[in-house]
Parts: structure tokens; sequence; C-alpha cells
């Protein structure tokens, strides 16, 4: 029985064993045993005996420290329970069967495991206890709970016995642990090998993904010093839609009608914005006014894209293999992309020499494409383009590559996480061309902070500058409607402005 049958003893031992034993009337004499019950006279008793005894006081939080104690011991339980089923049954004939038949099967077992031990479970933590076992089995353990929460956008392990999630934009402690180091690389490897990757000591760091599309990022010693480091980034099973945005007051709906409109005219966006500020979520939505005539190509280091077309080909890069041949990188696969017959190159991040293959592309016949990467504002990520450009080794000079980025890209959305936590498009800027060496830009619309509330929440509203843009022209002469004065300066209003959807108003 385990630790069970030490909590059994315990329970049963005496409780003072050096006390003497009170004889019976049958063992001692009368005046023994007047002797052994009699009280002490004072001159015999030491002075701190003659102080009542004080009851210590409970400690602060016993309730806290039973439930850790009590979930420690029921993941321990879930391990061993795990390690003899796959001992004990036959995970061949289990392979074939459906989900339902195998969890039947498994709670069973599991059950019957139970009452040989003897362990004092109630109906729901058995239930729980046959979940948990099933999930280590097939799934990826103590994860698969909080993987099904759609609340939950990020998950952060940071080793065996800290995981924090987040919710609505805020980081918080989670219940999960796992039992060790050697199950949380356990879950790791199951990961990294899904996918066709690695991580060990000669190569401890890893992009990879979920089957559902949720990127993830492992770090393992000697790079994480206090444990494995694991980043997952959720994605939803749903992707989000431009009204959806809307309604989370993430982006004004004239200004979704706005972008809705130049990605349908083949206008060549740039999403810009820091980790967490959902510029992948924003291409997802913004990839639904492409027509389903056009056949996109996807690149990514960790394939995560939910595009909603039919006619997308998906590519991602490959890691170099144990001997350190074999990889594969961006660069190389957006040059084969242009022989693959593409309408529009989509990539998930440029973060390298890629960059000028990419503005390539975008100023040779594919026009409508689009990118995301990391900067702090659209003026940042022009910068960042020219030293990713840079970064290459091409001979070519500054102005040249300037001149390429300002016929290549023709607007650049800034996607911002504020410090409460909501998601904002900040900035909606176009690159109107060059003047000098000097790539010019004009912002169309912009969030601006005017205060903070009383529970430290962001304040701030959406203002059109009053600047028509260029690619307007292009918009009207395919018929794309938009509302009249959309451009005008003005606050914008935040929430939906009509029962029908962006795609049923500008098509």
């Amino acid at each position: 029985m385990g630790r069970f049958s030490k909590l059994l003893s315990d329970v049963t031992a005496p409780t003072s064993p050096t006390s003497p034993r009170i004889k019976t009337a049958e063992e001692g004499s009368p005046q023994e045993l007047i002797a052994v019950v009699a009280p002490k006279p004072l001159e015999d008793t030491a002075p701190e005996q003659l102080v009542a005894p004080v009851t210590p006081a409970a400690p602060v939080a016993p309730v806290k420290a039973a439930q850790s104690s009590d979930q420690g011991d029921m993941l321990d339980i879930k391990i061993k329970m795990h390690s003899r089923l796959i001992d004990e049954i036959d995970l061949a004939a289990l392979d074939g069967m459906e989900t339902a038949d195998l969890q039947a099967q498994v709670h069973a077992i599991v059950t019957e495991m139970v009452q040989e031990d003897r362990l004092k479970l109630n109906t729901t933590e058995i239930k729980n206890l046959c979940s948990g076992i099933y999930d280590e089995m097939t799934g990826l353990g103590p994860l698969e709970p909080i993987l099904a929460d759609d609340s939950i956008s990020d998950i952060l392990i940071n080793g065996h016995e800290q995981v924090y999630i987040e919710r609505r934009g805020e980081l918080e402690l989670s219940k999960v642990r796992f039992a060790d180091e050697a199950h949380l690389l356990r879950i790791i490897n199951r990961i990294v090998s899904t996918v066709g990757r690695r991580v060990d000591e000669s190569q401890p760091l890893c992009d990879a993904r979920l089957l559902d599309g949720s990127r993830v990022n492992v770090a393992i010693a000697p790079i994480a010093v206090d444990g494995p480091l694991v980043s997952i980034r959720k994605f939803s099973k749903t992707p989000f839609t431009l009204d959806k945005l809307v309604e989370f007051e993430a982006i004004p709906d004239v200004v979704a009608q706005f972008l809705w409109a130049a990605c349908k005219a083949r206008v060549t966006i740039l999403i810009s914005g820091g980790t967490g500020s959902g510029k992948t979520t924003l291409l997802n939505a913004l990839s639904q006014s492409i027509s389903h005539k056009e056949r996109l190509i996807t690149i990514e280091d960790a394939a995560e894209l939910q595009l909603q077309q039919p006619h997308v080909a998906r590519m991602e890069t490959r890691p170099p293999n144990i001997e350190g041949k074999g990889e594969i990188r961006q660069r190389g696969l957006v040059k084969n992309a242009l022989r693959m017959r593409p309408d529009r190159v989509i990539l998930g991040e440029v973060r390298g020499e890629e960059a000028f293959d990419m503005l390539q592309a975008m100023n040779t016949g594919h026009e409508g494409s689009m990118a995301t990467l990391h900067a702090n504002t659209p003026r940042d990520a022009i910068t960042r383009l020219e030293q990713m450009v840079a970064m290459g080794d091409m001979k070519i000079t500054p102005e040249a590559v300037a001149g390429q980025i300002a016929s290549a890209i023709g607007i650049i959305i800034q996607a911002v996480r504020l410090s409460d936590g909501q998601r904002k498009i900040t900035s909606v800027a176009e690159v109107t061309g060059m003047e000098g060496a000097v790539i010019q830009m004009q912002e169309v619309f912009k969030y601006v902070r005017t205060g903070t509330g009383p529970k430290h929440e962001v304040i701030g509203e959406f203002q059109s500058t009053g600047i028509r843009p260029k690619c307007l022209n292009e918009i009207i002469t395919r018929n794309i409607p938009l509302p009249e004065g959309i451009f005008e300066p003005k606050v914008l209003p935040v929430g939906r402005t009509s029962d029908k959807t962006i795609k049923e108003r500008v098509g």
C-alpha cells in the first residue's frame, strides 16, 4: 500500500511510548497502585511543571499546506499507476481503439488498481485520476487541462514546480505541477518529436508547435539554469475574425473596413509589434479578405498561421541534424516559393536576411503579400527591415535598399499590448515613397492614450488624422465600398456600428 500503509501505521502508533505503563489490580498491590496515581507534593515538583501546558497555536495556513500535500500525493499516484499501466497492458492492442473505448479501458483498469491498493478515493477523485493517467498515456500529461481552457492564451513553465498562465493579458500562477524534472523532460520530448525536432544537451534550444498550431519554445540545460523552460503560445481553435477584434475594441469598425479593403485590393501589408501584441492574430483575420481563387504560400519557422482559404501551401524551416547538416532557413524557402506560382507570399515573421528576398518577391508581381516583424513603431519597422537586409551581406547601397522598401511596402500596422493587458492597433501608416534617401510615411489612423482608470487600466481613443491614403485610388478602381467620411479628422467610435459583418459591407 506504499505511503498509505505508512500513514495508517502512524495513526495506530502509541502517542507517548515513553510513559510508564500503569499496572492492573492483578499485577500490583493496592499500595503500589495508590502510589502511581497519587499527586506529587509541591516540593518534589519542578517549577516549570507547575505551569499549565499551553496548546501550541495552529499553523497560519494548514489548509493550503494540506492541499499542496494532497496535490503532490495525487501526482505521485498518477505517475506510478501510469508506469504500471505501461508494464501491464498491451499498448499495441490499444493503438487501433477509438478514444471513447480507450478511455473506458483505462478507467476500468485504474479503478481495479485503486481497489487492489485500497486507496481511499471517492468517485470524483477516481474519475480525475483516470483522466490524468489517460492524458499521461496519450497527451501531454498535466498540461492537457490548461490546453483545453480557451480562456488561457499563454503557458509559461519555469521548471517542474512552477507553471504560469495568462488570462486576458494578466499572468497568474497555476496549480499545475510536474512530478520531477524527468517528468517535464518526457513531456517536452513528446512535443518536439511530434514535429520532427529534437532537444538535448547538444541542442538545448528548440522551436516547435503543437498539433493545433500553438507555438512552443523550449530551453533546457545547460542553457536553462533552474530547470527546463517552456513557453506555449496558444491559438484559438476558432480563428479570430476582424469582427471579433472590433467587438473586443482592439480596432475601430471603420479602420477594420479600411484594412479589409486594402488587403482585398492587394496592398502589401507589414504588421509590426512586440511579443504577444496580436500580430499573428491580425494577419489571420486579414487573410479572410483574400479571394479563394488565389494561391497562398506561407513560410514560417514553426507553422502556426491559420489562414482561412482553401488554397494554401505551407512551408516551415528545418533545423540542422545531429551532425550539424541539413538546415533549411527562411531565405531558402522564400527563394523556392517564387518557383511555386504564388499569388501572395506570407511570412510568419521576418527576422533575418530573408527580408531582402521578401522585398524582391513583393516587387516582382506578388503584391498583396504580408509579413510580421518585431518593432516598436512603424518607423522602427522600416529601420529594422533595412538592418535585416544588411545582415545578408548584399552588395547593395543603403539608398537602393530604401528604394526597394518604399516600392514594396504599402501599409504598416502597429499592434501593441498595453500595460493593462489590452491589445490595440495603435497606428496604421502608409509608405508613400522616397524623398532623397529617406522613406516617407504618413499616418492614417492612430490610437492616443488620454489617461489611466481607477484600476490602472489604460484609457484612450482612436483618431483619424484626416489624411487620405494613396492606396485609396486602387481601392476605388476595384469597386470596393468604404464608408463616407472615413478619413475626416475625428475621434472614431469603438465597437460594432452595424449588424452586418465587415465582409457583407465591404465585399
